[in-house]
Formats: structure tokens, C-alpha cells, sequence
């Protein structure tokens, strides 16, 4: 079957705009609606439903986000991990490492598949390559946060089932 994780799905995030575009210093743009949600739906080869990634064929491998809480845990009074805008935010398990990388000889590998499970049935997900931070996250998060993300900014990630995530206690399971 695969590695077994519990872990807690600590916020879900679908935003219909980019709000991080333009020059940082300016602020974000405003969002239309609340970008928290307490569920989201996820389409098969599509992403999350009201997402502004969804059904875009030039992101349809990289549509949805998953993200670490835990790496936000040394920045000074922990900020929101909803303003990384990455759609589901879990903690418990070190999601970086599911996605594609390069060996030291520069043998490209695979990223990992996995799903996550909140009660209402697994939802699969292939791992693809790095959500990498921007200089928007010093603006959001504090000073020093693009460069402290650098390699834990989450993963971008294809979605492979259709199912309901639900902010909580869930089940990861890879492979």
C-alpha cells in the first residue's frame, strides 16, 4: 500500500485571482472573496474547483499546492501559513521531498505519488516539481522569508482523483 501518515490539514486555500503579482512593495492585491476555506473540491486533471489554476491546461500538472506548516515554524510569531497561498497547508510530514529532483549526478527523478485522505475518501495526487518562494514572501510572511523558503515552499502537484478535502486531522499516504 504505502507509508502511512497522520497529519493535520491546518488550512485550505483557493484563490480565483493572483493577488501576488506586480512589484511587492505596492501590496498584495485585494481577493474578490475569502481565500480560506474549511473544504475544497478536487477534480481529476483539473485542480480545485474555483481555483485560479483550474482546468488551465498549461497548469494542469502543477495545479494544485501542497505545503508544510512546519517550515514556517522558526519565522517570528509563526505567520499564517495561508499567506503562502498554497492550497492545502498540512503538518506532519515534510511534503518537500515528494517532488521531482535531480541526483548529484543530475539524474532527474521522479516526484512521488501520494493522497490525502480527510474522511470523505482518499484524493490522489502526483507530486511534480517545487513551489518556489518569491520576494512576495517577505512582504507577507516578515523579512528574511523568500530566502528562508528556499527549498521548503511546497509542491506543485498534479491532481490524479476527484474528492473532498476538509481542514483537520488526515491521513497522507505515499506511494
Amino acid at each position: 500500500m504505502g507509508e502511512i501518515v497522520a497529519v493535520e490539514i491546518v488550512a485550505l486555500v483557493v484563490s480565483a485571482v493572483h493577488a501576488y503579482e506586480g512589484r511587492p512593495l505596492d501590496g498584495p492585491r485585494p481577493d474578490p472573496e475569502p481565500v480560506k476555506r474549511a473544504e475544497i473540491e478536487v477534480r481529476a486533471g483539473l485542480g480545485i474547483v474555483g481555483d485560479r489554476y483550474f482546468n488551465q491546461p498549461v497548469h494542469r500538472k502543477a495545479a494544485v499546492t501542497i505545503f508544510d506548516a512546519a517550515a514556517l515554524d522558526g519565522f517570528a510569531g509563526v505567520p499564517d501559513p495561508a499567506l503562502t497561498r498554497r492550497n492545502i497547508i498540512i503538518r506532519g510530514y515534510p511534503v518537500d521531498q515528494l517532488a521531482v529532483r535531480r541526483t548529484a549526478s543530475g539524474e532527474r527523478v521522479a516526484g512521488r505519488s501520494f493522497s490525502l485522505d480527510s474522511g470523505s475518501g482518499a484524493v490522489r495526487f502526483q507530486a511534480q516539481r517545487p513551489a518556489n518562494p518569491c520576494a512576495w514572501m517577505d512582504v507577507v510572511l516578515g523579512a528574511g522569508a523568500f530566502k528562508g523558503l528556499r527549498g521548503r515552499g511546497g509542491v506543485r502537484c498534479e491532481a490524479l482523483g476527484s474528492g473532498v478535502l476538509r481542514v483537520g486531522p488526515a491521513e497522507l499516504i505515499v506511494g
